[in-house]
């Protein structure tokens, strides 16, 4: 007989800790038996109870050797219902973010603002897809009092399947790029996509966060009956502009006609203004007062390759190596262009996931390195290497080959861009050898 979700949540309120991966098992947690392509989690059902875990979840009863083996019709869907189940026991804002870039850093500045006046958890990581936001929501706490969850997907219906696990109350789009458009098949795809979240918020009555500054989005959401506006214009019920671009960003936040708030930050790039202002937007929201608001942001330092500013000797690295896609590299190389420096290089990585686009958008960005008063330009990766890349440019097959010219070079008082895809790996180039 299957356990039933039901059931299921009783083991789960006695080990709310939930694991996948039978190697990492500490005493106490329920251990999920995924399946992929190459494996099957039932078969490490019994290691991980060997390893202390207090129940198994399996859906092949070839594996069920005794009674802490709880055999169900299939795990993942398990694990997604019992998810759901447990965000159905939460009444409590639940905001959802998805976007094609920016989602991250959007929930982490979320984050830390709500965190100042409230009992707030967040995705950790990038623990966005169909396995990622059932571990979320597992591991929220039943006394929280916020919930940010971010979302993200390659195909169409990801983000409705999401929000019916999720079931958000709250939804914020960061941005509609050229993301994943291997997966998307279009930019229209893209916006179908990504706007399944609003559709949600939408029939269930929820409230949307709107970015003004992203024309697609603002078009998308003009007639949600319940939206929160943010952007550059005034029009926009929290507006705020670029104060400072450079070495951090300073964004003027404006309470009033009359009223300014300087929030000196510490990101790097002009197009973080979108994502501070979506954090702003829902901290006032959520009458969170504007000095509390300030402190948040300010205090938010980014990590985990995104859009880094590290300090070596007398160079600058602005480290963006977690994701790219036309659109974010785009915004970053224009940002890096207007960096008053003497001596600038760009080490750009392949933008993956754009299937039968990939050539044209990787020869835009070679194109548009061209223009700029650069003193090297280093492109990595099997993608750019089709392109027509001009003779002063380098090109590398593979991160470790761009790491073994790097060491052997002696740059000084250099600023340099170093940006790709997360499968690149472009942080290997700055790691101690």
């Amino acid at each position: 007989m299957f356990t039933t979700t039901p059931q299921l949540y009783t083991y789960y309120q006695q080990h709310p800790n939930i694991i996948t991966d039978s190697r990492k098992v500490v005493t106490g947690q329920l251990f999920f038996a995924l399946k992929g392509p190459s494996f099957d989690g039932n078969k490490y059902a019994a290691a991980a109870l060997e390893k202390g875990a207090a129940y198994a979840i399996i859906d092949d009863a070839t594996y069920q050797t005794n009674d802490r083996c709880l055999l169900v019709e299939d795990v993942l869907t398990s694990l997604q219902d019992l998810a759901r189940h447990h965000r159905q026991q939460l009444s409590i804002p639940v905001i959802g973010i998805t976007g094609s870039n920016g989602k991250t850093t959007t929930k982490e500045l979320i984050t830390a603002v709500l965190s100042s006046t409230y009992r707030t958890q967040a995705t950790k990581g990038n623990l966005n897809n169909h396995i990622g936001v059932p571990l979320t929501l597992l591991s929220f706490q039943p006394d929280i009092e916020m919930a940010v969850v971010e979302m993200g997907a390659n195909h169409i219906n990801e983000i409705a399947e999401l929000c019916q696990i999720a079931l958000p109350n709250y939804g914020l789009l960061t941005s509609i790029g050229k993301a994943h458009l291997e997966g998307f098949g279009s930019i229209e795809g893209v916006i179908k996509a990504k706007g399944e979240l609003f559709d949600f918020i939408s029939e269930h009555k929820g409230a949307a966060f709107v970015n003004l500054n992203d024309a697609r989005i603002s078009n998308m959401a003009f007639s949600l009956p319940n939206r929160s506006t943010y952007g550059s214009n005034v029009s926009a019920k929290v507006n705020g502009a670029v104060a400072v671009a450079e070495p951090y960003l300073g964004v003027n936040w404006h309470l009033s006609a009359s009223n300014t708030l300087l929030i000196n930050t510490q990101l790097t790039g002009t197009y973080n203004l979108d994502n501070i202002l979506a954090a702003i937007a829902i901290g006032t929201h959520f009458n969170i007062p504007p000095e509390i608001i300030k402190t948040a942001i300010e205090g938010y330092i980014p990590a985990n390759n995104r859009s880094q500013v590290m300090q070596k000797d007398s160079n600058t690295y602005v480290l963006d190596a977690y994701n790219a896609n036309p659109s974010s590299m785009k915004a970053a190389l224009q940002n890096f262009d207007q960096l008053v420096a003497s001596q600038k290089v760009v080490i750009l990585g392949d933008m993956l996931e754009l299937g039968n686009y990939s050539l044209a958008e990787h020869q835009e960005i070679v194109d548009s390195l061209k223009q700029m008063d650069l003193q090297q330009v280093v492109l990595v990766g099997a993608e750019f290497e089709k392109t027509s890349i001009p003779s002063n440019f380098l090109h590398f097959l593979t991160s470790q080959n761009v790491k073994e010219w790097f060491d052997k070079q002696a740059f000084a008082n250099t600023h340099f861009l170093i940006k790709g895809s997360r499968g690149i790996a472009l942080e290997r180039i700055l790691a101690a050898s």
